[in-house]
């Protein structure tokens, strides 16, 4: 179930700054860097099962994220050779901190949860393919940043040797096929590359607002409230997993035509659709084609007509009503995707960008606007069987103090 404590965490990471005693461009919060992760994770995955034929536990894979996520979260800005031997000396400690720290805060995701998240930590053997992708996606995510700020700061002390050791650790994930073929600098590095371009594209570029999000940070809040919804649903692996991904994916586009907001595309009659063939052509000409072409079917199937709840009948996709992927597809051979949830999740995030600026004293127009609209669009109203109108009322003493929460 989306949690309101667990949310606000996840914002916290949105104030983490990274290389923060180095000279570095905007775009370098915890936040983003766990978002290009995920997407690198999504990539080197994909490799392993088409060029080596391993069997992926995606769920694993994802759940596996959030919870590096959440222990660095907890952790806040220690500098990584310091983690990681503190980690090495003192692991079980530090895990079982971050554990008690999660429980005081009355964070909670699922049944099972803690016992899961505490197993992942203390056991090398649980989800050892996984844990191996995720830990090469998070060398190669934080070797895109060094690259960046590597000219910036060439004359400052230790720079030499943190560059050393985020090759040397790339080298110790080598067998990986998704490493080895990052590592030729071709088209799949170039489409990392330019997703990555994400990080900079401001949300609300409109106007003020505390915290700054990407919309990189913010593909992965969605992300993980599909995933959160998907679990209260009892969604099948395959549902979970799609909602994920396609919560992680469903701004991709606009990589190659940025953020044109709502009140642009609604302003002239057929404009909204005409940005969505844009979008479309756009797609096929700059992006598919740094993607092995094995890999386009699932990715159109994430990021065209995102917000339809869509199911796979004998190869075809279908758009299906609101209720019915629970009430007749829910099995894993119909791949289904409740993209009605997405929207959803998606508005969620935006209100909370908005009223956690506007409860720091940062606000506008534009952010007092978006918070009304959102507001009484959900109010009262469950999507998918999830009460979102619950969530949006849990965030409202933000905006309205006097209101007291619901959650």
């Amino acid at each position: 179930m989306i949690n309101k404590a667990l949310l606000e965490l996840l914002f916290e990471s949105a104030h983490i700054q990274r290389w923060n005693d180095h000279i570095r461009p905007k775009g370098f919060t915890e936040l983003d860097k766990q978002a290009h992760k995920m997407i690198i994770a999504f990539v080197l995955a994909k490799y392993e099962a088409s060029d080596r034929g391993a069997v992926i536990d995606w769920r694993g894979l994802i759940e596996g994220g959030l919870f590096e996520f959440l222990h660095r979260i907890v952790l806040t800005d220690i500098k990584p050779p310091i983690f990681h031997e503190l980690m090495a000396r003192h692991g079980e400690q530090l895990t079982d901190w971050v554990f008690g720290r999660l429980k005081d805060r009355g964070i909670d995701v699922r049944p099972g949860f803690y016992d899961d998240f505490a197993c992942y930590w203390r056991d090398p053997e649980e989800r050892k393919l996984e844990k191996k992708i995720l830990r090469a996606a998070h060398y190669l995510a934080t070797d895109w940043e060094f690259q960046i700020i590597y000219h910036l700061n060439s004359h400052i002390f230790g720079v030499e040797e943190t560059k050393t050791r985020i090759e040397n650790e790339l080298e110790e994930h080598i067998d990986l096929a998704g490493v080895q073929k990052l590592g030729l600098g071709k088209k799949t590095r170039n489409f990392l590359d330019l997703v990555g371009q994400l990080r900079f594209q401001q949300r609300w570029a409109q106007s003020p607002r505390v915290p700054e999000t990407s919309v990189m940070g913010h593909m992965l809040i969605v992300a993980i409230m599909a995933y959160l919804c998907s679990v209260e649903l009892a969604a099948c692996d395959r549902r979970l997993c799609n909602n994920y991904f396609a919560g992680l994916f469903h701004d991709l586009p606009e990589v190659l035509t940025r953020d044109i907001i709502s009140p642009v595309k609604s302003s002239v009659a057929g404009l909204d659709n005409l940005i969505k063939n844009i979008e479309t052509r756009q797609l096929e000409e700059k992006l598919f084609p740094l993607l092995p072409s094995a890999w386009h079917k699932e990715i159109r199937y994430y990021v065209e007509n995102e917000f339809a709840n869509k199911v796979q009948v004998d190869g075809q996709v279908m758009v299906v009503e609101s209720g019915a992927i629970s009430a007749r597809y829910n099995e894993n051979r119909f791949e289904p995707i409740d993209g009605e949830i997405i929207k959803a999740c998606d508005h969620l995030a935006a209100y909370i960008e908005a009223s956690l600026s506007i409860a720091y004293g940062i606000t506008s127009h534009h952010l007092r606007d978006g918070v009304t609209t959102l507001s009484r669009k959900y109010e009262g109203k469950s999507v998918g069987g999830i009460p979102f109108g619950r969530f949006f009322a849990c965030f409202k003493e933000y905006v309205c103090p006097q209101k007291q929460p619901l959650c």
